[in-house]
């Protein structure tokens, strides 16, 4: 790679920075964190991961748009991106569609349980699912405010700074303890030691989606 060349993960954060300012001007969209490899010392990860929090009722066409135009940011540098969804009461629900059409039975390969049946939503919850702690409590959450739970990398430090700049949609770098759906607190209970949970779940979602890389 050139010396004045991008590295992988600032171009995976860069991309990641453009997404959360697009789709937090959604009104159905409630919270984003980020999720995955590149929240750990990872010098190479193969894409970012987002989760976002939305209302029970809400229509995914914009969100899921917003999705393939992330994932065509990176594609081009063989990069990828995953925008994993939750609901308002902290149920991991799948992840965005790709596809720009989308309804029953337009895939048979399609691997979501529900193919169409919400349209732009992935179920394909026997490929990939999120634990329940890492959706209830994700490393570090975006928006509408920053709070981490983990130590962070340098970039992803300044990846935070730069969501804190002055904008027009809401950020707030505060450490003031939020929640998420159900009760934080009852679910980290339930899950033991907060930040070895949280690894653990961040790395099972790498594996997960290593393995079905290598099956596809």
């Amino acid at each position: 790679m050139n010396r004045d060349e991008p590295s992988v993960r600032a171009r995976l954060l860069d991309a990641a920075l453009w997404f959360v300012q697009e789709v937090a001007r959604l009104p159905e969209v409630q919270s984003i964190a980020l999720i995955g490899s590149i929240v750990t010392d990872r010098p190479s990860p193969k894409d970012v991961d987002v989760l976002v929090y939305i209302r029970n009722d809400c229509d995914l066409t914009a969100l899921a748009t917003l999705g393939r135009r992330l994932k065509g940011r990176l594609q081009g540098q063989s990069l990828g991106a995953d925008v994993f969804l939750a609901d308002e009461d902290g149920h991991y629900l799948g992840r965005t569609c790709s596809w720009k059409e989308c309804r029953p039975g337009i895939r048979v390969s399609c691997d979501a349980l529900h193919c169409g049946r919400r349209p732009y939503l992935h179920d394909d919850l026997a490929t990939v699912r999120l634990d329940d702690a890492l959706v209830a409590a994700p490393p570090v959450e975006l928006w509408p405010v920053i709070k981490r739970r983990v130590k962070l990398p340098g970039d992803v430090e300044r990846f935070l700074a730069r969501l804190g700049e002055p904008n027009d949609y809401g950020v707030q770098p505060t450490p003031g303890v939020r929640r998420i759906g159900r009760p934080v607190r009852r679910a980290l209970s339930a899950a033991g030691d907060q930040a070895t949970c949280i690894k653990e779940a961040v790395r099972a979602v790498s594996d997960q989606k290593d393995s079905s890389s290598a099956r596809t």
